[in-house]
């Protein structure tokens, strides 16, 4: 395509043209071209969505419930969801969006809360979408690195915090690490961005694999809070995108209003699913995956440096060697095993250096061929060798 002054002009965005594909992404892709990969990539669980949430959608669509729902979802999931959310957090202030899947969420929260030009706090490692979202909408990153404790310094936030930030990113359990913030840390951290009239964002997907104590939402210490969740992960509905976001009524009716130009409603068959799924009792999915990271982290612990991971299903080690991409290529080259290498997570060199594995993986990963791979994967310990090799399932 040419301009009026006949120069070559580009058919695509500058905007759009900055955008890689996700490196969680292109293992989809990945999977395709290999014969029988063992995957530790994909942040999906791997218990099935609740029978009487498939029923539920299967009798939504086999009675018609196939067109749009009202922008903010049915009332029925909102319902629903505004009890449970009131029974957790101890008060009816919020007002409530159902969305396209969390990541609907995300989007939605940040083209609400954002102007170009405006600031936002995030802590890397960090989930890979949110500095191209912030970025797109034309705001700015300001990362705070949390190796190698990944424990938040609230004096720190404060310190970065300036005429410019409009909100706080948080994602606790933490994609990638695994970590939970404490509610100690919470409550200082709400304190502060209220101070300072900024929008903590609380991204509380993974808020049902919380295993060591219990989990505290934002939402309890900050009623100007906004926090995103959904049925992706605690009920295995990734598929279907029935997300939610709750917090104060003026950003949730920005929020509802910018949906009717962008995702117009989260599919109707998977919101009536996600009612059903609303009532089924997931603790015992819950308890499996807690598990599966204990026997993970048993068999790992003192061959690899890691953090232990309080919660979602993942863990964030070092790589033998030091880099995490080359240490990522030789594994599905040499082996099919598919994980995720560090830098996708965040600008530091820090996570150079680090891979994130799924720890609420597929059965048959401790079947993983005895061959020079997992000799160099557990740094030649021959006891973790073994624990893999003698058909150990992480269940």
């Amino acid at each position: 395509m040419k301009d009026s002054s006949g120069n070559q002009r580009p058919t695509v965005s500058r905007r759009a043209a900055r955008f890689d594909s996700s490196g969680i992404r292109r293992v989809f892709e990945l999977i395709r071209t290999l014969e029988d990969p063992i995957n530790l990539s994909i942040g999906q669980p791997d218990f099935a969505m609740p029978e009487a949430a498939r029923n539920a959608a299967h009798d939504a669509m086999m009675s018609g419930k196939n067109g749009y729902t009202v922008t903010q979802g049915i009332p029925e999931l909102r319902s629903r969801i505004s009890s449970d959310v009131q029974k957790q957090i101890g008060h009816n202030d919020r007002a409530f969006c159902i969305t396209s899947g969390t990541s609907g969420a995300l989007v939605l929260a940040l083209m609400a809360i954002i102007d170009p030009g405006d600031e936002v706090i995030i802590f890397e490692p960090a989930f890979v979408m949110y500095r191209p979202l912030i970025e797109f909408l034309g705001g700015h990153c300001v990362a705070i690195d949390l190796s190698p404790t990944f424990e938040i310094d609230v004096d720190a936030v404060t310190s970065y915090i300036g005429p410019k930030t409009r909100a706080v990113l948080l994602n606790s359990p933490n994609n990638p690490t695994g970590k939970v913030v404490s509610s100690e840390t919470l409550e200082q951290l709400a304190e502060v961005t209220d101070k300072h009239h900024v929008t903590l964002i609380s991204d509380e997907l993974y808020r049902g694999f919380c295993y060591d104590h219990p989990f505290t939402s934002a939402a309890t210490f900050s009623k100007n809070s906004v926090i995103l969740d959904g049925f992706s992960k605690s009920h295995a509905m990734t598929g279907w995108r029935v997300g939610y976001m709750h917090g104060p009524p003026d950003i949730i009716d920005a929020c509802i209003t910018l949906q009717q130009y962008t995702f117009v409603c989260s599919p109707q068959a998977g919101q009536w699913a996600a009612l059903a799924a609303a009532d089924c009792d997931m603790t015992e999915s819950f308890d499996t995956c807690r598990k599966k990271r204990d026997r993970l982290v048993e068999g790992l612990r003192g061959h690899y440096d890691f953090t232990h991971p309080d919660g979602a299903f993942y863990l964030y080690p070092k790589a033998p060697g030091g880099s995490a991409e080359q240490f990522a290529e030789r594994a599905v080259r040499e082996e099919q095993l598919l994980i995720v290498a560090g830098t996708v997570f965040g600008s530091a060199g820090s996570h150079f250096t680090h891979l994130r594995l799924q720890t609420g993986c597929e059965e048959r990963l401790p079947t993983v061929s005895n061959s020079s791979f997992f000799f160099l994967f557990f740094f030649s310990s021959s006891s973790v060798i073994s624990f893999f090799k003698s058909g150990h399932n992480l269940v």
